[in-house]
């Protein structure tokens, strides 16, 4: 059976609805496993967070039309806090609630790369307007990063900083001003060599 084309053409309106429905789906479902991770993490577990996780992952790629990009992104983010959650955890710069479940041992926690995994698929989509600037991006990187951290502490204590608290949240700082302009680089040359705006 062939669907009927009628419906966007005789409903121009259709489309952009779709896609904002799309969005605006995209960003509650991201925070939907953000709260889902930190509250598990609160009471100990991690698995809640890596089934969100595997659960938000499953639907957007199964609903993308950029599947290619996307797995590259997840990968790159899944690197990206291996690396800035695994040192801050190593260092003794936060402790980190629910951490029995880490990559490494002793590194960033799964509930935690769950996070970086699901936060991929909002760059090519509710994030998405951060291609068009990677300074934003960077800011965007500089400030929501450590605030993000900073809220899940104060309102679950799944991360602790250690004193002086500035050297967690400056690293923070500095490895999401890093990982959110080369997220949001990464999705916009891929639009570039697929012809797009």
């Amino acid at each position: 059976m062939m669907p009927a084309p009628s419906t966007t053409a005789s409903h121009p309106g259709h489309a952009p609805r779709v896609e904002r429905a799309a969005l605006w789906a995209n960003f509650i479902g991201y925070q939907a496993v953000w709260f889902c991770a930190v509250i598990a993490a609160a009471y100990g577990l991690a698995w809640p967070g890596a089934v969100a996780c595997v659960a938000f992952v499953a639907w957007q790629l199964g609903a993308s039309r950029q599947r290619r990009i996307e797995t590259r992104l997840i990968a790159i983010a899944l690197g990206c806090g291996l690396v800035l959650d695994g040192s801050l955890a190593a260092s003794g710069w936060i402790d980190y609630a629910a951490s029995s479940v880490s990559v490494p041992p002793g590194g960033a926690p799964l509930w935690i790369l769950s996070l970086w995994a699901s936060f991929a698929l909002t760059v090519t989509q509710s994030l998405r307007y951060l291609q068009k600037s990677l300074w934003v991006a960077a800011l965007f990187g500089v400030v929501g990063g450590p605030l993000a951290y900073w809220c899940a502490s104060r309102a679950w204590s799944v991360v602790v900083f250690a004193a002086p608290q500035w050297h967690a949240l400056g690293a923070l700082a500095l490895g999401w001003g890093v990982a959110m302009p080369l997220l949001a680089g990464v999705a916009r040359m891929d639009v570039r060599s697929r012809g797009g705006s």
